[in-house]
This record gives C-alpha cells, sequence and structure tokens, in this order.
C-alpha cells in the first residue's frame, strides 16, 4: 500500500491563490491522500469559500495568524499520516507531482525531508526564487540554490535533472517524513517565517538524516504571495533568521567566528542600501540585529544534540558565494559548484 501523505495548505487570507490553485491539488494522481487547508484565522472568506466549494476537504482554523512556522506546527498535530507535504497556498501542481518524491524518499531511511523542481508559475520555463532545484550554502551562512543565486534567476534546460542531495528544500512545497518531523520538533516558532525551513533542515542533517531534491517531479510557485521581495519586513526577517540558524546549528566556536565574519557582510549591506536611498531596508538591518542579540541567550538554549561543522554536510559550497557572485561574477549555479 502507498504510504499515506497529508497535503496541508497553510492559509491566511489567501481566498484568491485558493480560487486559482487549490483544483489543481485537488486532480493529485495519488491514491493515499488527504487535502488539508490550516488557517491562520483569515479575516477575508477563505473559510466560507471553502465550504461552498470544497466540502469536503478538512480545514483547521488556528485562533489566529501565528505565521508559517507556528501555524505550522498546530496544525500538524492534529494530522495523521506517514508524509507531511508543507504546500504554499500559491502553488500549482501536475497531476504527478507527489508519486516520485514520495517513491525516492522510501528508498533510503536516512532521508527525511526532499522536495520537487519548483518553477515559475508565470513563466514555467524558469527555475523560481525560493527552492529551484534544491538548496544550499556556502561557508558563511549565505543561502543559494541549484538555478537561482541572489536574484540571478535561471532557464531551465534541464541542466539540474537530478535527484541529489542538497542542503535544505524549500517550504513552498516541502516533503517530509512524519515520524522525522515530530523527532525534531517541527518547526522553530519563534522563526516566525523565512528560513525556517533551512533551519529545520540544518537539524535533520545534524541527526545525520538526508535531505535531497527530487527533479522528476516538479511544481510551479507564484511567489511573494504573502511578503513580496520588496518588503522591509522581508528583509528583517532573513537577516535575523540567518544569525539565529547559524548560532542554533553550528557548532560553538565556528559560530563565534562566522557570525562575526557575517556581521561585516551585514554591515557592507547596510552601507549598500544607505547609498540607493533604501533607508527602510538599511533599518531593517539594524532591526534585525537588535533582535538576534536580545534574544541571544533564548536562541543558546535551542543548541541541542550534536553539532556538526557546516563543512561536513552535503549541499554545502566550501567558499563565499558572495565573493563569487559580486567579484568573480559567477551568475549561475553551474559556474560556482
Amino acid at each position: 500500500m502507498e504510504p499515506s501523505v497529508a497535503v496541508v495548505i497553510l492559509n491566511w487570507n489567501g481566498q484568491t491563490f485558493l480560487e486559482r490553485f487549490l483544483p489543481s491539488v485537488v486532480k493529485t494522481a495519488y491514491n493515499n491522500l488527504q487535502i488539508i487547508v490550516a488557517d491562520n484565522a483569515s479575516t477575508d472568506h477563505s473559510i466560507a469559500f471553502l465550504a461552498q466549494h470544497y466540502p469536503a476537504i478538512k480545514v483547521i482554523v488556528n485562533d489566529k495568524n501565528y505565521g508559517f512556522a507556528a501555524g505550522y506546527n498546530k496544525a500538524l498535530t492534529k494530522i495523521e499520516a506517514d508524509y507531511f507535504v508543507l504546500l504554499n497556498s500559491d502553488v500549482e501542481v501536475p497531476s504527478n507531482w507527489i508519486e516520485p518524491v514520495i517513491a525516492l524518499m522510501q528508498s533510503d531511511v536516512t532521508i527525511a525531508a526532499a522536495q520537487p523542481k519548483i518553477k515559475w508559475q508565470q513563466n514555467k520555463s524558469m527555475f523560481e526564487y525560493a527552492g529551484a532545484a534544491g538548496g544550499f550554502i556556502d561557508s558563511y551562512g549565505f543561502t543559494f540554490c541549484r538555478g537561482r543565486i541572489f536574484d540571478e534567476v535561471e532557464t531551465d534546460q534541464q541542466q539540474y535533472n537530478s535527484n541529489m542531495p542538497v542542503f535544505w528544500a524549500s517550504g513552498a512545497a516541502l516533503f517530509i517524513k512524519s515520524k522525522a518531523w515530530k523527532e525534531v520538533g517541527g518547526l522553530d516558532a519563534d522563526l516566525f517565517a523565512h528560513m525556517e525551513e533551512i533551519d529545520l533542515c540544518w537539524r535533520l542533517k545534524n541527526k545525520g538524516y538526508q535531505v535531497v531534491c527530487c527533479t522528476d517531479a516538479e511544481v510551479y510557485h507564484l511567489g511573494g504571495g504573502t511578503l513580496n521581495a520588496g518588503s522591509p519586513f522581508k528583509n528583517y526577517l532573513n537577516f535575523r533568521n540567518n544569525l539565529i540558524i547559524m548560532q542554533k546549528n553550528l557548532p560553538f566556536g565556528e559560530a563565534c567566528i562566522k557570525i562575526f565574519i557575517r556581521l561585516w557582510f551585514d554591515l557592507a549591506a547596510w552601507f549598500q542600501f544607505a547609498l540607493k536611498g533604501n533607508f527602510a531596508f538599511a533599518f531593517s538591518i539594524n532591526k534585525a540585529h537588535a533582535h538576534f542579540f536580545g534574544a541571544f541567550f533564548k536562541t543558546a538554549k535551542k543548541r541541542k544534540g550534536v553539532l556538526k561543522p557546516l563543512n561536513t554536510h552535503q549541499g554545502v559550497f566550501k567558499g563565499s558565494i558572495v565573493f563569487k557572485y559580486f567579484l568573480g561574477a559567477k551568475k549561475w549555479f553551474s559556474e560556482i559548484v
């Protein structure tokens, strides 16, 4: 019998996305499947829309907007399945998007999490920013993707059509074994949103699990449904959360050195924003640092288990992606890794 799969869509005031993309999810060709919408206290007509048009879909209603991380944590305590799939509400899927990923994960007990290839819904010949063909990280904690480095996104010409271990799987379409989810305690609710899936994958890898990208399957992500790239709040979350996950998951000595280096990188970014007149973005970095240091001891208590050196993991570029991209003018993943 096929493993049971629960596709869980977290929704917050996303009726327009549900109207547009839920029909494709409902047409998924996988027998042992349940589709669930977890609603973060929406104030639009999402719940009424689901009740009228999709009465067979289970809806879990949270009492307030808990953000991506805590919203999923609360919802998944109420769901039983062998596999959880965390799917953004702005993702279109083909009918056969689940079976190849589950087959790959079933083939190896050490694979705990995975993602399909993620392409841009508005131009399906291109990769999508949030995931592309699998997530990587450099030696200083900067994240990028096979098919996307910083804001440079590649056209998919099947150049990355291989199933392979990566460092992180995108939260836009994250497959995870429920046993592994429970073992590491799900997502870190304090991150609220952005990079919480990277932290989750990092904790899994510190426990000896693998994270993979299955390019035998693909989905189409619209992107920017909750916070777009021009949001200072998103910028704040990215800078803050990047420091937090480094503190949580690196061995003590390595964390001290690399966080110190990252603060200098962040200072350079601050000057870049300020010189361009993007003062809201520059201030968001100040705010991110203030929060990071204010929560330093709280974060320190989350350092659990054996924390392995970053460069011992699969999916790590042993160098600086910043130097390669900005100084070496290397724009494509294939030129760097």
